[in-house]
Protein backbone atom coordinates (compact mmCIF):
# COMPACT_ATOMS: atom_id res chain seq x y z
CA UNK A 1 0.00 0.00 0.00
CA UNK A 2 1.13 3.60 -0.99
CA UNK A 3 3.02 5.67 1.67
CA UNK A 4 0.76 8.18 3.12
CA UNK A 5 2.05 11.88 1.30
CA UNK A 6 4.21 13.61 3.81
CA UNK A 7 6.85 15.57 1.81
CA UNK A 8 7.73 18.54 0.15
CA UNK A 9 9.04 18.63 -3.66
CA UNK A 10 12.09 18.00 -3.87
CA UNK A 11 14.47 20.87 -4.92
CA UNK A 12 11.27 22.95 -4.38
CA UNK A 13 11.71 26.13 -2.45
CA UNK A 14 8.35 27.26 -1.64
CA UNK A 15 5.19 25.69 -1.32
CA UNK A 16 2.94 24.56 -4.21
CA UNK A 17 -0.70 26.74 -4.62
CA UNK A 18 -2.80 24.23 -5.51
CA UNK A 19 -6.56 25.90 -6.12
CA UNK A 20 -9.24 23.04 -6.52
CA UNK A 21 -12.19 24.21 -8.30
CA UNK A 22 -15.44 22.99 -8.79
CA UNK A 23 -18.50 24.80 -10.52
CA UNK A 24 -20.75 22.24 -9.02
CA UNK A 25 -24.58 23.06 -7.28
CA UNK A 26 -25.18 20.05 -5.99
CA UNK A 27 -23.21 17.04 -4.74
CA UNK A 28 -22.65 13.97 -6.66
CA UNK A 29 -20.01 11.24 -7.15
CA UNK A 30 -17.70 13.97 -8.65
CA UNK A 31 -17.92 15.87 -5.27
CA UNK A 32 -17.33 13.27 -2.93
CA UNK A 33 -14.47 11.82 -5.21
CA UNK A 34 -12.39 15.33 -5.10
CA UNK A 35 -13.67 15.64 -1.30
CA UNK A 36 -11.83 12.19 -0.59
CA UNK A 37 -9.18 13.60 -2.28
CA UNK A 38 -8.41 16.84 -0.94
CA UNK A 39 -8.88 14.79 2.90
CA UNK A 40 -5.70 13.18 1.72
CA UNK A 41 -3.80 15.54 0.00
CA UNK A 42 -4.10 17.56 3.12
CA UNK A 43 -2.01 16.11 5.04
CA UNK A 44 0.84 17.35 2.34
CA UNK A 45 3.29 19.49 3.91
CA UNK A 46 4.39 21.12 0.40
CA UNK A 47 0.75 21.66 -0.71
CA UNK A 48 -0.98 24.81 -0.24
CA UNK A 49 -4.70 23.95 -1.12
CA UNK A 50 -7.37 26.76 -1.81
CA UNK A 51 -10.81 25.55 -2.86
CA UNK A 52 -12.89 27.79 -5.05
CA UNK A 53 -16.71 27.44 -5.66
CA UNK A 54 -20.13 29.08 -6.29
CA UNK A 55 -22.05 26.80 -4.09
CA UNK A 56 -21.68 27.05 0.06
CA UNK A 57 -22.89 23.49 0.77
CA UNK A 58 -20.67 21.86 -2.39
CA UNK A 59 -17.36 24.04 -0.69
CA UNK A 60 -18.31 23.31 2.32
CA UNK A 61 -18.36 19.27 1.54
CA UNK A 62 -15.17 19.44 -0.45
CA UNK A 63 -12.89 21.06 2.05
CA UNK A 64 -10.96 19.52 4.60
CA UNK A 65 -10.62 20.99 8.32
CA UNK A 66 -8.16 24.14 8.00
CA UNK A 67 -7.82 24.33 4.25
CA UNK A 68 -8.74 27.72 2.84
CA UNK A 69 -11.89 27.98 1.02
CA UNK A 70 -14.10 30.83 -1.27
CA UNK A 71 -17.37 30.74 -2.43
CA UNK A 72 -17.99 33.56 -5.06
CA UNK A 73 -20.32 33.68 -8.00
CA UNK A 74 -19.19 32.46 -11.45
CA UNK A 75 -19.04 35.78 -12.65
CA UNK A 76 -16.10 36.73 -10.18
CA UNK A 77 -14.21 33.13 -10.15
CA UNK A 78 -11.54 34.31 -13.35
CA UNK A 79 -10.87 37.85 -11.17
CA UNK A 80 -10.56 35.28 -8.03
CA UNK A 81 -7.66 33.02 -10.16
CA UNK A 82 -6.27 35.84 -11.52
CA UNK A 83 -6.10 37.32 -7.89
CA UNK A 84 -4.78 33.99 -6.55
CA UNK A 85 -2.30 33.15 -9.18
CA UNK A 86 -1.98 29.50 -8.00
CA UNK A 87 1.27 27.18 -9.18
CA UNK A 88 -1.92 24.69 -10.68
CA UNK A 89 -5.75 24.37 -11.20
CA UNK A 90 -7.38 20.86 -10.71
CA UNK A 91 -10.62 21.44 -12.31
CA UNK A 92 -12.97 18.83 -11.03
CA UNK A 93 -15.55 18.33 -14.13
CA UNK A 94 -18.52 16.51 -13.70
CA UNK A 95 -19.29 16.93 -17.69
CA UNK A 96 -16.53 17.56 -19.98
CA UNK A 97 -17.86 21.13 -21.02
CA UNK A 98 -17.96 21.99 -16.97
CA UNK A 99 -16.28 25.02 -15.95
CA UNK A 100 -15.36 26.47 -18.87
CA UNK A 101 -15.15 30.21 -18.17
CA UNK A 102 -12.97 29.25 -15.43
CA UNK A 103 -10.42 27.09 -17.62
CA UNK A 104 -10.41 30.08 -19.91
CA UNK A 105 -9.35 31.90 -16.81
CA UNK A 106 -6.86 29.44 -15.58
CA UNK A 107 -5.30 29.00 -18.75
CA UNK A 108 -4.54 33.14 -19.42
CA UNK A 109 -2.31 33.06 -16.11
CA UNK A 110 1.44 33.05 -17.44
CA UNK A 111 2.49 30.53 -15.30
CA UNK A 112 -0.43 27.92 -13.87
CA UNK A 113 -0.52 24.64 -14.79
CA UNK A 114 -3.95 23.13 -15.22
CA UNK A 115 -5.24 19.58 -14.67
CA UNK A 116 -8.96 18.83 -16.09
CA UNK A 117 -9.99 15.63 -14.10
CA UNK A 118 -13.12 13.98 -16.33
CA UNK A 119 -15.70 12.52 -14.00
CA UNK A 120 -18.33 11.03 -16.57
CA UNK A 121 -17.25 10.97 -20.38
CA UNK A 122 -19.90 12.26 -21.69
CA UNK A 123 -20.18 13.56 -25.38
CA UNK A 124 -22.07 16.77 -26.89
CA UNK A 125 -24.87 16.90 -29.83
CA UNK A 126 -24.08 20.48 -30.07
CA UNK A 127 -21.46 21.36 -32.42
CA UNK A 128 -20.89 24.81 -30.69
CA UNK A 129 -20.28 23.01 -27.34
CA UNK A 130 -18.00 20.23 -28.68
CA UNK A 131 -15.77 23.14 -30.62
CA UNK A 132 -15.81 24.93 -27.33
CA UNK A 133 -14.90 22.42 -25.08
CA UNK A 134 -12.16 21.06 -27.25
CA UNK A 135 -10.61 24.15 -28.01
CA UNK A 136 -10.46 24.56 -24.30
CA UNK A 137 -9.18 20.36 -23.31
CA UNK A 138 -6.19 20.84 -26.24
CA UNK A 139 -4.77 23.58 -24.65
CA UNK A 140 -4.43 22.51 -20.78
CA UNK A 141 -1.78 20.83 -19.48
CA UNK A 142 -2.99 17.27 -18.47
CA UNK A 143 -6.02 15.06 -18.36
CA UNK A 144 -7.32 12.69 -15.82
CA UNK A 145 -10.47 10.07 -16.47
CA UNK A 146 -11.40 8.18 -13.69
CA UNK A 147 -10.85 4.26 -15.36
CA UNK A 148 -9.32 3.41 -19.04
CA UNK A 149 -12.30 3.26 -20.90
CA UNK A 150 -13.52 6.23 -19.66
CA UNK A 151 -9.69 7.65 -20.55
CA UNK A 152 -10.26 6.03 -24.44
CA UNK A 153 -14.20 7.48 -24.79
CA UNK A 154 -12.85 10.86 -23.97
CA UNK A 155 -10.05 11.06 -25.80
CA UNK A 156 -12.00 9.85 -29.07
CA UNK A 157 -15.08 12.46 -27.75
CA UNK A 158 -13.26 15.54 -28.36
CA UNK A 159 -10.05 14.28 -30.45
CA UNK A 160 -7.72 14.83 -28.22
CA UNK A 161 -5.39 12.07 -29.49
CA UNK A 162 -4.45 8.26 -27.88
CA UNK A 163 -2.85 8.57 -24.78
CA UNK A 164 -3.55 11.95 -23.83
CA UNK A 165 -5.48 11.44 -20.79
CA UNK A 166 -4.12 9.18 -17.87
CA UNK A 167 -6.66 6.99 -15.51
CA UNK A 168 -6.80 7.69 -12.17
CA UNK A 169 -9.80 6.19 -10.32
CA UNK A 170 -11.78 7.21 -7.96
CA UNK A 171 -11.13 5.80 -4.68
CA UNK A 172 -12.34 6.11 -1.23
CA UNK A 173 -10.93 5.56 2.24
CA UNK A 174 -10.70 2.38 3.86
CA UNK A 175 -12.86 2.42 6.68
CA UNK A 176 -13.71 -0.73 8.74
CA UNK A 177 -17.22 -2.37 8.44
CA UNK A 178 -19.40 -4.67 10.58
CA UNK A 179 -20.48 -7.22 7.79
CA UNK A 180 -23.07 -8.92 10.42
CA UNK A 181 -25.46 -10.77 7.57
CA UNK A 182 -23.38 -11.63 4.67
CA UNK A 183 -22.37 -14.98 4.85
CA UNK A 184 -22.82 -18.91 4.91
CA UNK A 185 -24.15 -18.16 8.76
CA UNK A 186 -26.89 -16.43 7.55
CA UNK A 187 -29.91 -17.58 8.11
CA UNK A 188 -31.20 -19.31 5.57
CA UNK A 189 -35.00 -18.34 5.37
CA UNK A 190 -34.34 -14.81 5.85
CA UNK A 191 -35.01 -12.66 2.81
CA UNK A 192 -32.05 -11.03 0.65
CA UNK A 193 -31.82 -7.70 0.71
CA UNK A 194 -29.92 -6.06 -2.72
CA UNK A 195 -29.03 -2.34 -1.87
CA UNK A 196 -27.42 0.38 -4.04
CA UNK A 197 -26.60 3.85 -3.94
CA UNK A 198 -27.20 6.77 -6.96
CA UNK A 199 -29.41 9.34 -8.28
CA UNK A 200 -33.08 8.25 -9.09
CA UNK A 201 -32.69 8.84 -12.56
CA UNK A 202 -33.20 6.22 -15.66
CA UNK A 203 -29.30 6.55 -16.60
CA UNK A 204 -28.56 4.12 -13.27
CA UNK A 205 -31.06 1.33 -14.34
CA UNK A 206 -33.29 1.32 -11.49
CA UNK A 207 -36.18 0.13 -14.22
CA UNK A 208 -34.39 -2.75 -14.66
CA UNK A 209 -33.43 -3.92 -11.19
CA UNK A 210 -37.26 -3.55 -10.18
CA UNK A 211 -38.08 -5.45 -13.11
CA UNK A 212 -35.73 -8.27 -12.08
CA UNK A 213 -37.02 -8.26 -8.05
CA UNK A 214 -40.04 -9.11 -9.33
CA UNK A 215 -38.84 -12.39 -10.61
CA UNK A 216 -36.60 -12.98 -7.60
CA UNK A 217 -38.97 -13.57 -4.92
CA UNK A 218 -36.78 -14.33 -2.10
CA UNK A 219 -35.23 -10.81 -2.43
CA UNK A 220 -36.21 -7.47 -1.52
CA UNK A 221 -34.45 -3.82 -2.82
CA UNK A 222 -33.28 -1.07 -1.02
CA UNK A 223 -31.85 2.16 -3.16
CA UNK A 224 -30.15 5.14 -1.07
CA UNK A 225 -30.86 8.55 -3.19
CA UNK A 226 -32.90 10.54 -4.89
CA UNK A 227 -33.93 12.11 -8.22
CA UNK A 228 -36.40 12.72 -10.71
CA UNK A 229 -37.19 9.34 -11.29
CA UNK A 230 -38.85 8.62 -8.05
CA UNK A 231 -42.52 8.87 -8.41
CA UNK A 232 -41.57 7.05 -11.49
CA UNK A 233 -40.20 4.06 -9.93
CA UNK A 234 -42.54 3.93 -7.16
CA UNK A 235 -45.31 3.32 -9.66
CA UNK A 236 -43.68 0.71 -11.53
CA UNK A 237 -42.84 -1.23 -8.27
CA UNK A 238 -46.82 -1.07 -7.34
CA UNK A 239 -47.52 -1.82 -10.90
CA UNK A 240 -45.09 -5.34 -10.50
CA UNK A 241 -46.34 -5.99 -7.28
CA UNK A 242 -43.22 -5.22 -5.47
CA UNK A 243 -43.89 -2.56 -3.34
CA UNK A 244 -43.69 -4.36 -0.46
CA UNK A 245 -40.40 -4.80 -0.97
CA UNK A 246 -39.00 -2.38 -2.49
CA UNK A 247 -37.99 1.12 -0.03
CA UNK A 248 -36.39 4.71 -1.45
CA UNK A 249 -35.33 6.33 1.89
CA UNK A 250 -33.45 8.92 0.42
CA UNK A 251 -30.30 9.88 0.54
CA UNK A 252 -27.73 8.85 3.87
CA UNK A 253 -25.50 11.36 4.95
CA UNK A 254 -23.43 8.53 6.05
CA UNK A 255 -24.60 5.49 3.32
CA UNK A 256 -21.37 3.35 5.28
CA UNK A 257 -23.52 2.88 7.80
CA UNK A 258 -26.26 1.20 5.73
CA UNK A 259 -24.17 -1.47 3.73
CA UNK A 260 -23.98 -4.20 6.63
CA UNK A 261 -28.05 -4.69 6.45
CA UNK A 262 -27.50 -5.39 2.66
CA UNK A 263 -26.47 -9.11 1.08
CA UNK A 264 -26.00 -7.37 -2.15
CA UNK A 265 -24.81 -5.06 -3.88
CA UNK A 266 -26.35 -3.83 -7.45
CA UNK A 267 -25.80 -0.87 -9.85
CA UNK A 268 -27.07 -1.54 -13.08
CA UNK A 269 -26.11 1.06 -14.55
CA UNK A 270 -26.92 2.47 -18.32
CA UNK A 271 -23.82 5.12 -18.24
CA UNK A 272 -21.06 5.33 -15.59
CA UNK A 273 -17.70 6.90 -15.69
CA UNK A 274 -15.92 5.30 -12.34
CA UNK A 275 -18.64 5.07 -9.60
CA UNK A 276 -17.91 5.56 -5.90
CA UNK A 277 -20.39 3.30 -4.37
CA UNK A 278 -18.75 0.23 -6.34
CA UNK A 279 -15.82 0.56 -4.41
CA UNK A 280 -17.73 1.35 -1.19
CA UNK A 281 -19.47 -1.69 -1.69
CA UNK A 282 -16.42 -3.64 -2.59
CA UNK A 283 -14.17 -2.43 0.29
CA UNK A 284 -17.73 -3.26 2.73
CA UNK A 285 -17.28 -7.12 1.84
CA UNK A 286 -20.28 -7.00 -0.30
CA UNK A 287 -20.73 -9.18 -3.80
CA UNK A 288 -21.32 -6.69 -6.81
CA UNK A 289 -23.51 -7.27 -9.55
CA UNK A 290 -23.13 -4.49 -12.05
CA UNK A 291 -23.43 -3.42 -15.85
CA UNK A 292 -20.32 -3.60 -17.65
CA UNK A 293 -20.50 0.17 -18.60
CA UNK A 294 -17.65 2.64 -18.64
CA UNK A 295 -14.71 1.34 -16.47
CA UNK A 296 -17.03 -0.53 -13.91
CA UNK A 297 -15.54 -4.16 -15.35
CA UNK A 298 -11.60 -2.45 -14.18
CA UNK A 299 -13.42 -2.91 -10.27
CA UNK A 300 -15.42 -5.86 -11.19
CA UNK A 301 -13.70 -8.72 -12.33
CA UNK A 302 -16.26 -11.00 -13.81
CA UNK A 303 -16.70 -14.00 -11.76
CA UNK A 304 -14.14 -13.04 -9.11
CA UNK A 305 -15.34 -9.95 -7.34
CA UNK A 306 -18.37 -9.59 -8.65
CA UNK A 307 -21.15 -10.40 -11.48
CA UNK A 308 -21.30 -8.28 -14.86
CA UNK A 309 -24.24 -8.32 -17.37
CA UNK A 310 -24.42 -6.32 -20.06
CA UNK A 311 -26.51 -2.79 -20.00
CA UNK A 312 -30.27 -3.03 -20.23
CA UNK A 313 -29.34 -6.74 -20.34
CA UNK A 314 -32.86 -7.68 -17.87
CA UNK A 315 -32.31 -11.76 -18.31
CA UNK A 316 -28.42 -11.23 -17.28
CA UNK A 317 -29.43 -9.09 -14.27
CA UNK A 318 -31.94 -12.02 -13.35
CA UNK A 319 -29.89 -14.93 -14.00
CA UNK A 320 -27.14 -12.95 -11.95
CA UNK A 321 -28.82 -11.44 -9.37
CA UNK A 322 -30.52 -15.13 -8.88
CA UNK A 323 -26.79 -16.48 -8.34
CA UNK A 324 -26.32 -14.89 -5.30
CA UNK A 325 -30.05 -14.83 -3.20
CA UNK A 326 -29.39 -18.46 -4.15
CA UNK A 327 -25.77 -18.70 -2.68
CA UNK A 328 -24.79 -17.57 0.70
CA UNK A 329 -21.17 -18.82 0.04
CA UNK A 330 -21.29 -17.10 -3.47
CA UNK A 331 -21.84 -13.51 -1.51
CA UNK A 332 -18.98 -14.46 0.66
CA UNK A 333 -16.79 -15.83 -1.53
CA UNK A 334 -17.28 -12.85 -4.36
CA UNK A 335 -17.76 -10.11 -1.06
CA UNK A 336 -14.10 -11.47 0.06
CA UNK A 337 -12.63 -11.36 -2.91
CA UNK A 338 -13.82 -7.28 -3.87
CA UNK A 339 -12.48 -6.55 -0.63
CA UNK A 340 -9.20 -7.93 -1.12
CA UNK A 341 -9.06 -6.00 -4.73
CA UNK A 342 -10.42 -2.72 -3.27
CA UNK A 343 -8.18 -2.40 -0.49
CA UNK A 344 -4.71 -2.87 -3.09
CA UNK A 345 -5.96 -0.59 -5.91
CA UNK A 346 -8.85 1.60 -4.96
CA UNK A 347 -8.33 3.33 -1.46
CA UNK A 348 -8.11 7.13 -1.25
CA UNK A 349 -4.16 6.74 -0.38
CA UNK A 350 -3.54 5.11 -4.27
CA UNK A 351 -5.70 8.35 -5.53
CA UNK A 352 -3.34 10.99 -3.53
CA UNK A 353 -0.50 9.45 -4.48
CA UNK A 354 -1.27 9.48 -8.20
CA UNK A 355 -2.40 12.49 -7.99
CA UNK A 356 0.73 14.48 -6.57
CA UNK A 357 3.39 12.35 -9.60
CA UNK A 358 1.20 14.01 -11.75
CA UNK A 359 1.34 17.53 -9.94
CA UNK A 360 5.45 17.04 -10.03
CA UNK A 361 5.26 16.07 -13.42
CA UNK A 362 3.72 19.45 -14.75
CA UNK A 363 5.44 21.22 -13.03
CA UNK A 364 8.47 19.63 -13.82
CA UNK A 365 8.43 20.80 -17.38
CA UNK A 366 7.67 24.00 -19.13
CA UNK A 367 3.64 24.87 -19.35
CA UNK A 368 1.74 23.76 -22.48
CA UNK A 369 1.49 26.23 -25.63
CA UNK A 370 -2.34 27.66 -25.33
CA UNK A 371 -2.67 29.83 -28.43
CA UNK A 372 -1.89 27.18 -30.54
CA UNK A 373 -1.29 23.62 -28.94
CA UNK A 374 0.55 20.96 -30.55
CA UNK A 375 -1.04 18.55 -33.02
CA UNK A 376 -2.83 15.77 -31.10
CA UNK A 377 -1.37 12.11 -30.35
CA UNK A 378 -2.20 9.74 -33.29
Amino acid sequence: MPKRIARPVAGQARLVRLLAYTDATGIGGAEISLANLLQELACDPGLEITVLGCAESVVRRVTPAGVASLVVPLYRHAAVLARLRPDLVHANLPTPWAASPALAAALALPRTRVLAVQQLPLRSVDLALWLRTRALLRRVDAHVAVGVTSCRRTEDFYALGRGSVRSIPNCVPDVPVDRRRCGPGQDPGAPVTIGSLGRLDRMKGYDLLLEALARLPGARVEVLGDGSERSSLERRARRLGVADRVRFPGWEPDPRRRLPEWDVFCLPSRSEGFPLSVVEAMLAGLPVVASDVGSIPEAVQAGTTGLLVGKDDLEGLVRALAVLVGSASERARLGAAGRRVAAERFTVEHMAQAYRTLYDEMLAVPRRRRRRPGPEKP
